[in-house]
């Protein structure tokens, strides 16, 4: 069976080991290093039409990499695009929702669709536009997040609100809405403005039972950060 496991605390690596047949697919561009062993090739996953849709609703390559045991066991070393860490979810009775760029890899059981989502999170939201990413089948998926990555329970009753730039993904099973940072009752403009001007953006409030992985760097921020300093 094949076996994911992070390793190192730092910019972590992502260790696959595989049996001979067993195969993997992961982001273009993830593979660090593998034994002769493993053969890695270039596949349009779901053919045109799902290759698109995923481009389009998780920011994904085109053509994701897929890694098979073709000459006996072995093991690949993967990286995310951004630094941070990483987290192995266990795909079957719960599946997740999956933000931009977060995929790194999973098992050869596991899909990824893409679905429609409403027009407020469509508008406003950074999970895909009109559309997101959503795991299907049995096995394990791989995400990362920017910097350090932590685990939110959400309860009945108890709603849970995270800054939509931190979520790196979440359990299908809840609910949750896009909506403005600061409700400051002057309306949908005034709380959009409050907003701004408070230095918060939009958020995703998430209701119902199940988890929520979030990470502890805004890239969108950390870009503007960077290019303000330039030249300096």
């Amino acid at each position: 069976m094949t076996t994911f496991k992070v390793t190192g605390d730092i910019d972590p690596f992502l260790q696959v080991s595989m049996k001979q047949g067993e195969r993997i697919f992961c982001e273009s561009n993830a593979m660090v290093m593998m034994d002769s062993t493993l053969e890695l090739k270039g596949k349009m996953r779901g053919g045109l039409g799902g290759a698109l849709m995923r481009s389009l609703a998780n920011g994904e390559s085109f053509f994701q990499q897929n890694i098979e045991a073709t000459g006996g066991d072995g093991n690949c070393l993967l990286s995310p695009n951004l630094p941070g860490a990483m987290r192995v979810l266990e795909v079957g009775e719960r599946q997740y929702l999956i933000s931009d760029g977060a995929f790194v890899a999973a098992s050869s059981g596991i899909d990824l669709r893409v679905r429609t989502q409403n027009v407020g999170n469509a508008l406003f939201g950074q999970s895909g536009g009109f559309f997101i990413t959503e795991s299907t089948g049995a096995g394990q998926l791989v995400v990362s997040g920017f910097g350090a990555l932590h685990e939110v329970d959400v309860e009945p009753g108890k709603e849970v609100v995270i800054d939509n730039a931190h979520v790196v993904a979440w359990d299908s099973a809840l609910r949750y809405e896009m909506a403005v940072a600061t409700r400051s009752g002057g309306g949908l403009f005034g709380n959009l403005v409050n907003s701004v001007t408070s230095g918060e953006g939009m958020v995703l409030r998430f209701s119902g039972r199940g988890k929520v992985l979030i990470c502890s760097r805004n890239r969108e921020a950390f870009v503007a950060w960077m290019m303000s300093h330039q030249g300096r």
